[in-house]
C-alpha cells in the first residue's frame, strides 16, 4: 500500500524524465574526505538501489577514519545557487538532507524546500558530538524550527534523537521510538525511524513509528566494531528507494537490510573505524584468488544492468 504522505510521481513530472532514467535524489551533505558519510556515501548508496543522486555541497570536513577535526561550511548563497541550478533542469523525486554545516545553510535549504513541498523530505540528524557545543545548540535549534515542519521522514540514532528531541526526558527508562516520534510529530514530522535501539543479547532494533503506532521494526545483531557513516548511508539509501516508488514502510525495510550488509562487508581504508561497503554486491560471492589471478576468466568490462542495481 503506497502511503499518503509520500506522494507519487504527476503526470507533469513523468513526462519531463526519460522513461529509462532513474529517479533523481537531491542532496544535501557534506565534503567527507575519508569516504566514510557525506556526499561521497549518498552517491555511493542512492546509485546502489537505483537511483541518481544530484548532491548539494554545504561545506567540507577535515578528518579521517578515526575523527573529525574541523569543518568549512559554503556560503548559504553557493548552497542555494547550486541547488536552484540543478532543481530547474532536473526533476526531483526525493530531497535528502544530511549535515548542512550551518545554521544558514539549513535556512537556506528549507527555503528551497518550501518552493517543492510535494516532494517529500527525508532528514537525517547525526551525531555532532565532535563539534564546539554552542554550535551544535544553534545548529539543532535552526534543524528544529526551519527544517523539521518540511520533513517526511526524520532519520536519527535512538541516543542521538532523544538528547535533542527529549533534552528534559525526567523517567529512569530510555524513551520508546514512540516517546521520541511524539516529540519529533510536536514540530511537524509525521514519521521517525529511530536506529540502534539496545537489546539484549547484542541485538539492536529499528524502528519506525509515529505518536500513535509503530510502523515497523527490523532487528539485527550488533557488529564487533565501530562504523562511520552508517546513518548517511541508511538516510541516502531511504530517500532513493522512496524515490524508486516504494512504499514507506517496505523502503525502511529495505534499506535497514541494505545497511545490514554495507556494514557486514565493511572494511577498514584507514587506521581508524570501518566504512560500510555500499558496493558490496558487486564482489563475487566466492572470493576465489586464483582465478581472480586467471586473466582468461575476468571479463574486459564489468557491467552491470542499466537501472537494475538493486542488491
Amino acid at each position: 500500500m503506497t502511503n499518503p504522505n509520500i506522494p507519487p510521481l504527476s503526470d507533469e513530472t513523468s513526462t519531463e524524465s526519460d522513461d529509462t532514467s532513474p529517479p533523481c535524489v537531491l542532496v544535501f551533505n557534506a565534503s567527507d574526505p575519508s569516504g566514510a558519510g557525506g556526499l561521497n556515501c549518498d552517491v555511493l548508496s542512492i546509485a546502489s538501489v537505483g537511483a541518481h543522486a544530484l548532491p548539494v555541497v554545504t561545506g567540507a570536513y577535515a578528518r579521517d577514519t578515526a575523527e573529525i577535526f574541523d569543518f568549512f561550511p559554503m556560503d548559504e548563497e553557493a548552497v542555494t545557487e547550486q541547488a536552484r541550478a540543478i532543481l530547474e533542469d532536473a526533476p526531483v523525486q526525493v530531497i535528502k538532507v544530511g549535515f548542512a554545516g550551518s545554521p544558514e545553510n539549513i535556512s537556506a535549504i528549507a527555503e528551497l524546500a518550501t518552493d517543492y513541498a510535494d516532494v517529500p523530505l527525508i532528514a537525517c540528524m547525526p551525531n555532532l558530538s565532535w563539534w564546539d557545543e554552542g554550535k551544535i545548540d544553534l545548529y539543532q535549534d535552526a534543524f528544529r524550527e526551519l527544517l523539521l515542519p518540511q520533513t517526511t521522514v526524520l532519520v536519527g540514532n535512538h541516543t542521538t534523537l532523544w538528547r535533542w528531541l527529549l533534552p528534559d526526558w525526567a523517567s529512569e527508562k530510555s524513551p520508546t521510538p514512540r516517546d521520541i516520534a511524539r516529540a519529533a510529530s510536536e514540530l511537524g514530522v509525521p514519521y521517525t525511524l529511530v536506529t540502534g535501539i539496545p537489546l539484549p543479547d547484542q541485538f539492536i532494533d529499528n524502528v519506525l513509528a509515529t505518536p500513535q503506532a509503530t510502523m515497523g521494526s527490523e532487528k539485527f545483531e550488533r557488529f564487533d566494531a565501530v562504523f562511520a557513516g552508517a546513518g548517511d548511508t541508511l538516510s541516502a539509501a531511504l530517500a532513493a528507494l522512496i524515490a524508486t516508488g516504494s512504499d514507506l514502510t517496505g523502503a525502511v525495510s529495505e534499506a535497514l537490510h541494505y545497511l545490514d550488509r554495507c556494514l557486514d562487508a565493511g572494511f577498514r581504508p584507514g587506521m581508524g573505524h570501518v566504512v560500510p561497503d555500499r558496493l558490496f554486491w558487486a564482489q563475487s560471492e566466492d572470493d576465489d584468488d586464483e582465478a581472480a589471478g586467471d586473466e582468461s576468466t575476468v571479463p574486459d568490462i564489468f557491467e552491470i544492468p542499466f537501472n537494475e542495481t538493486k542488491h
